[in-house]
C-alpha cells in the first residue's frame, strides 16, 4: 500500500518503522521543528529522525489543511493516510482523499479517553487496563468507526511513561494488522458509543500540585500517572519537592494533611486517608535520589508539606 504517516512524537515512532517494513511509505507528515533547550537550538521532531534515517521525503506544513498541502496529498495519491499523535486536524478534504480513508491510532480503548492525555489518565484513574485502539478519521475528537482494539494490563507500579512505551509498541503492531484487513476487505467496523464515551483532557504542570486532602491512594496514583512528565510536586521549606516514587500505608491518620512524620530513614506524609510513603524524590536544584539519601543530607525545618 501507498502510506502517507502524520505523526510527531515520540509515541508514533514505532509505528512508522512497522509500516515502512512492510508498505511504501511514499511520505512523512509531521509538526514543524522547534526550538528547543538552553541554546534554542532548531530540533527535528522525533518522527522527523525516524524518517529521514529511513530515507522517507518529509512535509512540514503549517497547517496540514492549506489548499497547497492538500495539493502536494493528491499527487502523492496515498491508497491510506495513518494519523498517530499528528497534533493538527484533519479536513474532510483530506479524510475523503486516500481509498481506504485516513487511519488513527489512539493510546486506549475507545470510546474511553478520547482526547490530548489518554495515557496519563488512566494511570491517574486507576484503571487496570489500557490498551489501543484504529478507527477511521471523522470530524469529530477520535470519534470514528472502530476497527481493531488490543488491551495492554497496567502494573501494579505502572507509570504514565512505562504504558507510553508499552502502547506505542502495541500501536505499531495493531496498525499492521488493521492495514492487512483494510488491504483484504475484511475490516469490520464498530460505531463509536458516544454514552461511553470519557474525555482525556490535556497534562498542565499545575495538576502536578499535589493535594494532601485527598487519598494516599489518589496520590500515589497521581505520581505515577505524571511520571516522566511534568512529575508530581509540593513544596518543602519553600523549595519545590517532585515526588517520583511512593507507597500507600492503608492506616488510620491522626494528623492534619501535608503533616510530615520524618526518621532518619523514612518519610511519610499525612493525607485525608493513609498515609503517603516517600521513596524517592527531587528537591529543587537537586538530582533524583532515594529518601534514606535525601534524609541523611537535608536537615527539614518545615513540619508539613503544601
Amino acid at each position: 500500500m501507498r502510506v502517507v504517516f502524520m505523526g510527531t512524537p515520540d509515541f508514533s515512532v514505532p509505528a512508522l518503522e512497522k509500516i515502512a517494513d512492510k508498505h511504501e511509505v511514499v511520505a512523512v507528515v509531521t509538526q514543524q521543528d522547534r526550538p528547543k533547550g538552553r541554546g534554542h537550538k532548531m530540533q527535528f521532531t522525533p518522527v522527523k529522525e525516524k524518517a529521514v534515517e529511513l530515507n522517507i521525503p518529509v512535509y512540514q506544513p503549517e497547517k496540514v489543511k492549506n489548499p497547497e498541502f492538500v495539493q502536494v496529498l493528491k499527487e502523492l495519491k496515498p491508497d491510506v493516510i495513518v494519523v498517530i499523535a499528528f497534533g493538527q486536524i484533519l479536513s474532510k478534504e483530506i479524510l475523503d482523499l486516500p481509498k481506504y480513508g485516513c487511519i488513527n491510532v489512539h493510546a486506549s480503548l475507545l470510546p474511553e479517553y478520547r482526547g490530548a492525555a489518554p495515557i496519563q489518565w488512566a494511570v491517574i484513574d486507576g484503571k487496570k487496563e489500557s490498551g489501543v485502539t484504529t478507527m477511521y478519521m471523522a470530524e469529530g475528537l477520535d470519534t470514528g468507526d472502530i476497527i481493531d482494539k488490543k488491551i495492554v494490563e497496567l502494573d501494579k507500579k505502572e507509570t504514565g511513561g512505562s504504558l507510553f512505551d508499552k502502547l506505542a509498541i502495541t500501536g505499531g503492531s495493531l496498525i499492521l494488522e488493521t492495514l492487512e484487513k483494510l488491504e483484504n476487505n475484511t475490516a469490520l467496523t464498530t460505531p463509536q458509543d458516544d454514552d461511553k464515551s470519557t474525555y482525556a483532557g490535556k497534562i498542565t504542570k499545575e495538576l502536578g500540585h499535589i493535594d494532601f486532602t485527598k487519598s494516599a491512594e489518589e496520590i500515589e496514583r497521581l505520581i505515577r500517572g505524571l511520571n516522566p512528565w511534568p512529575s508530581a510536586f509540593t513544596y518543602l521549606d519553600e523549595k519545590v519537592l517532585k515526588i517520583w516514587d511512593a507507597d500507600v500505608i492503608d492506616e488510620e491518620v491522626a494528623e492534619e494533611p501535608g503533616t510530615i512524620i520524618s526518621t532518619n530513614k523514612t518519610l511519610k506524609v499525612a493525607t485525608a486517608d493513609g498515609y503517603l510513603d516517600i521513596k524517592e524524590l527531587q528537591l529543587q536544584g537537586k538530582k533524583i535520589m532515594d529518601v534514606v539519601s535525601f534524609l541523611n543530607g537535608y536537615k527539614i525545618n518545615s513540619t508539613k508539606l503544601g
